[in-house]
Formats: structure tokens, C-alpha cells, sequence
């Protein structure tokens, strides 16, 4: 079948979608509302629809008093015996898949369940939502007259007692639709292989014959990969390889710190970026619209939302409200509830929304990758638009970063120490400082106020990080792949003395 055929009948095909989507985006609500007495009614007879009585939940407020929230070290349990082969535990058809993560404080790694549903439902219609949002909105796309380039995780599948586990995007690739094989590059076997260097050149070596029109990968790994590309090639920029290559989607870490790096290897005024929201528990949030900041959050994919306020997350007073009663502006903790088994699960991201009609949000940070150790509420949003603001004001770009407390000592006032890896690093370093925590105070009063007259905190201590030191950490964690991020932020030192070790 010709390109052209191909290209017309799969862009008919997704924008039929739109209409799906003006319903939620018309009565966001309602359809959540829906959806949560949905899951409840079919998973009514699991062990944990029998323990918290399913059947009989007719309200929101009844879900709430009745189900606990929780997070993964209180479902490690239950999850270790779906995991065994158990079934009907906390959702009715069988899970056959779970996508391992980083670790918690109970075990080394998350094993989160993905089931039939929600890889169709969540995951893979969300990837079709993706590409329908983008065909709306730029009439004269070629995405399908060439392949995406995919860029996923480095850990191969796994079998375990009938179930099978591995990184979420080898689960999406083992399990593909052919319409996507067919639009993709690498090739399944190089996209699974488990060593991740060998796996970055193979993927060079296959993709930089291929018409490339389209990018999808987390951008500090992708970043990576592309610079492999015009070190392989010897071209100066990404078009002299893919000159039909217009438009890059990306998720998993904020695109606010590579933003410029990419715009030096892609320096074409109307190539276009679009972000996306996914996790391994769930799909949730799209772009849907040409040079935003905002994510639409998605309502129709097996998701039911809550969020929990994060002035008393973790409190004695914590508490959760719907979608229906968020505001804009604020910080929350988000909770779900999948098709996938989850029962009010706390996920560990925060938002803020910048938009209620529609629900538009922006990803804030981590409920545990922040620093507030002397009452600073320092969250990852703050430190990644202070650095950008900075690089730009000091001509200089960063690789990568993390930041922990230095704790008050005797009569030693606290402070936050910084080690960044530089790409091209600033003339003057202590210049660099003083502008970055005036940038900080400008983003977070809080901050500002712990600073005022180095009243509780010292001016910030930043040590400049040696080639690749950050790579060579993730490298000798056994952590080198598309799901793998630096912990940027953190209440603890244990991140920061090992990669200062590290350092030298």
C-alpha cells in the first residue's frame, strides 16, 4: 500500500478521536465519575472489592471512607503474590505483565501491575491520542510518510511464574499493535536489547538510513543518542541526517534543563515539541496543543484522580479531594485509581493546574524529590527554572544535577549544596552562585524567606561535577536506560556523598 494511502487512512482514523475527546473535555466530571463506580462494579468480586464491599459504594464520599490510601510498600504484598500467579486479588482479569521501577524503602524494586485494560486502554490509546492531538493540529504533518524514532528502557522481559516483568516500555513494544511496528525504528530486537551502551550504537547504526519524521524518548537519554548520531554521521545538525524530521515527543524528566541543547541539534524555527505525562502505573496527561507548557489531562483512559493538597501531604490532617474541587495555582499529590488494580494509589508526582475548563496541568515534581529541611519547600520545578534562567544569563549549559541539605551543625547555620555537570560551564562560578539562589528566591518564597539575612540558610554551595560523572553513577548502579533519572532533589545525603566519592 502507497505512503500516501497509508497516511491519509491512519490520519482519518485518529481524528475521529477528537470527538471522543470533546465529551470528557465537555463534562470532565461526569465522565470521571463514571469511571470510578465503573472499576468499582468490576472489580466488585476481587479480594480486595469483597474486603472493602464494592458492591455496596453508591458515593465518592462512602469510596473515601471505606478505602484507605495507600502506596506501594502497603500493596508490595498483594502485588508479590499477583506476581506468584494469584489472580482476582485486586482487579478480575489476570495480570499478566508488571513494570518494574526504582525501588522504595521496603524493597529494591516496584513491580507495577499493567493489565489488559489498561495497556489498551491507557497506554496504547493514549499513544494514538497523542499522534490524533498532533494531527489536529498541524494540517500539513508527514509523521506516517516516515518512522518514529523510539527510544525506551534497556532491560529486556522476564518470565516469573506464568507473569512476566521488565521496564514499561519493553512491555509496550513485546506487546505492540502492528500499526506501530510498522511506523517504528529501531527494531523490536535492538529496542529490547539489555546492554544499554552496545543498544545506543546499534540504534545509530540502524535508524540514520531511515526517514526519520518523528522522535519519542526521555530527553536526557535521547539527547545522548542524537549527539551519537552526528558523532557517527559527522553532520552538524539533525536535519542534515533526517531532513523530514518535525517533531519531538517527550516525557519522563522536566525538558526545561535540555531545552536549549536541543534547540543547537535541531535549529529549525518551526520544528515542534510535544510533551507528555506517562508513568508505569498509567497514561495521563497529552499536549494538545502547538508551543504549550500545559498538559491536558486525559479523563476517559480507566483513571480516576484525586489529589491531596501538599500543605497537608503526609500530615496528620492529609486529605484528598476530586478533580472537581482542585484550584489553580496550588501544589497537590496526585491519587489514582486504574484499571489496572490500583485503589487509591499514591503515584509520587506533583502538579499545579493552570487551567480548570479544561483540566490543564503542569508536572511539578516529586512528593519525595524535594529538599525541606528547614521549612524551604524547595520542589523540582523551582531548581530546574532557576537553573535554565541562569544558564541563559551566564551563556553556559548543564548535563545533569542533584542537590542535598548540608544540616546544621553546633552554631552552623544549613544550607543546600549543588553538584552540577557542565557541557559548557560558566566564566565565572561564583558569579553562577550568587545568580542562581537569587534565582531561587525569585521562584519560591519560602526559600526566600529561609535566606533573608542567611537567617536559617547559607548561600548555596555548588561543586562542579567532572565529565560524565553522572553517567558513570548510573552506570555502576546498573541504572544506564530510558526509565532511569537522576534523583535531583533530596532530603537526604545518601545520593550526593556517593556521587561526590564518585567525583574525586
Amino acid at each position: 500500500m502507497p505512503i500516501t494511502i497509508v497516511n491519509s487512512i491512519a490520519s482519518w482514523i485518529l481524528k475521529k478521536r477528537i470527538h471522543q475527546i470533546e465529551l470528557f473535555l465537555k463534562y470532565p466530571n461526569e465522565v470521571q465519575n463514571e469511571l470510578l463506580f465503573n472499576l468499582l462494579d468490576f472489580a466488585k468480586h476481587t479480594e480486595l472489592g469483597k474486603k472493602y464491599d464494592f458492591a455496596s459504594i453508591k458515593s465518592y464520599k462512602t469510596f473515601t471512607e471505606r478505602v484507605p490510601i495507600q502506596n506501594y510498600d502497603d500493596w508490595q504484598d498483594i502485588i508479590q503474590r499477583a506476581r506468584q500467579g494469584e489472580n482476582n486479588l485486586f482487579w478480575p482479569t489476570p495480570i499478566k505483565w508488571f513494570a518494574k521501577s526504582s525501588g522504595t524503602t521496603r524493597s529494591k524494586s516496584k513491580f507495577i501491575p499493567v493489565s489488559e485494560e489498561s495497556l489498551e486502554d491507557c497506554h496504547y490509546a493514549a499513544s494514538k491520542d497523542l499522534l490524533c492531538m498532533y494531527l489536529n493540529n498541524n494540517e500539513d504533518a508527514q509523521l506516517f510518510k516516515g518512522k518514529s524514532l523510539r527510544l525506551g528502557g534497556s532491560k529486556q522481559l522476564y518470565k516469573e511464574r506464568g507473569t512476566s516483568f521488565g521496564d514499561l516500555s519493553a512491555i509496550l513494544i513485546d506487546n505492540m499493535p502492528f500499526w506501530a511496528e510498522f511506523s517504528s525504528t529501531p527494531s523490536n530486537k535492538v529496542s529490547l536489547m539489555s546492554d544499554w551502551e552496545h543498544k545506543m550504537q546499534a540504534i545509530v547504526n540502524e535508524t540514520i538510513n531511515e526517514n526519520v519524521t518523528s522522535l519519542a524518548g526521555v530527553p536526557s537519554w535521547m539527547l545522548v543518542l542524537l549527539n551519537n548520531v552526528l558523532e557517527t554521521t559527522g553532520k552538524n545538525n539533525l536535519f542534515d541526517v533526517w531532513p523530514n524530521l518535525e517533531v519531538y515527543f517527550h516525557g519522563g524528566v522536566s525538558f526545561t534543563p535540555y531545552r536549549d541543547q536541543y534547540k543547537k541539534i535541531l535549529p529549525k524555527t518551526g520544528f515542534r515539541y510535544y510533551e507528555i505525562y506517562n508513568a508505569s502505573e498509567g497514561f495521563f496527561a497529552i499536549q494538545d496543543r502547538n508551543n504549550s507548557d500545559e498538559l491536558l489531562l486525559m479523563l476517559d483512559y480507566g483513571v480516576f484522580y484525586e489529589f491531596i493538597p501538599m500543605e497537608v501531604y503526609a500530615t496528620p490532617q492529609e486529605y484528598a479531594i476530586p478533580l472537581s474541587n482542585v484550584e489553580l495555582g496550588k501544589n497537590y499529590a496526585i491519587i489514582i485509581t486504574t484499571n489496572a488494580g490500583l485503589w487509591r494509589y499514591k503515584i509520587g508526582d506533583t502538579v499545579r493546574f493552570t487551567s480548570l475548563n479544561p483540566y490543564r496541568i503542569k508536572i511539578s515534581g516529586r512528593t519525595k524529590h524535594h529538599i525541606n529541611v528547614f521549612g524551604e519547600e524547595l520542589i523540582i520545578e523551582n531548581a530546574e527554572n532557576a537553573i535554565k534562567q541562569v544558564c541563559a544569563e551566564t551563556h553556559c549549559d548543564i548535563k545533569d544535577f542533584t542537590a542535598a541539605p548540608i544540616f546544621m551543625k553546633d552554631k552552623e547555620k544549613g544550607a543546600h549544596e549543588w553538584l552540577i555537570e557542565f557541557k559548557t560551564p560558566p566564566s565565572d562560578i561564583n558569579n553562577f552562585i550568587k545568580l542562581f539562589d537569587d534565582a531561587l528566591k525569585s521562584l519560591n518564597s519560602d526559600y526566600e524567606a529561609k535566606r533573608f539575612n542567611n537567617i536559617t540558610l547559607n548561600e548555596p554551595k555548588i561543586n562542579i561535577a567532572r565529565e560524565n560523572l553522572f553517567y558513570d553513577w548510573l552506570k555502576q548502579n546498573n541504572k544506564l536506560g530510558g526509565q532511569h533519572k537522576i534523583p535531583r532533589l533530596s532530603n537526604s545525603r545518601n545520593y550526593l556523598e556517593e556521587l561526590l566519592k564518585l567525583n574525586g
